[in-house]
């Protein structure tokens, strides 16, 4: 990609693109253990209320087209959670590999600090999802656990690794108060 990658904050303008993302995902893969595609109502009506509650939610493009989408949203809804996020990486089918998912990520990490948030929690599935295992893992995420069997998807049962990352003083210090820096 090089240079023709630019990351930005997403904007309703490409929730097309990321509706045919996330729906190839959903149908060829694990990454996501939903079983049907939502519709592009359904990906708007997620994306404002994603980015209602302050979370960052990126695009990745290249040569003016989207190539790729990361966010991050509430790990859990109990109020001890709010300093953790979970993230969600979806990069087009033909740019794999291509450092896309790496630059949203990196992206995703610097801003979730900058929001004062103090740990980024990744769900990934299917524990055979080596280039997102191994991504996270570049990146300064150690393995959390695997859950075995949990969703049946693809005519087998699904395991998911949990992955978990410190973001700036992670769990060192007490939180400040309630995220100033974000939204």
């Amino acid at each position: 990609m090089g240079s023709s990658l630019i990351i930005r904050c997403a904007e309703i303008s490409d929730l097309t693109t990321i509706t045919e993302i996330y729906a190839h995902a959903v149908k060829n893969g694990v990454a996501s253990f939903e079983l049907e595609a939502p519709d592009l109502a359904e990906m708007e009506q997620r994306f404002r209320a994603i980015t209602k509650n302050g979370y960052p939610y990126i695009v990745a493009e290249s040569f003016n087209s989207v190539v790729g989408y990361a966010y991050a949203n509430s790990y859990r809804p109990r109020p001890a959670y709010r300093w953790s996020v979970e993230n969600s990486v979806y990069v087009a089918s033909d740019n794999h590999g291509t450092g896309v998912g790496r630059a949203l990520l990196s992206r995703l990490i610097s801003d979730c600090e900058t929001c004062g948030y103090r740990q980024m929690i990744a769900v990934i599935g299917g524990a055979d999802h080596f280039p997102s295992i191994a991504l996270h893992r570049s990146l300064g995420f150690d393995i959390a656990g695997q859950l075995t069997g949990v969703g049946w998807k693809h005519q087998q049962w699904q395991d998911s690794v949990i992955m978990q990352r410190a973001l700036g003083k992670g769990c060192e210090s007490p939180p400040d108060d309630w995220l100033d820096g974000c939204s």
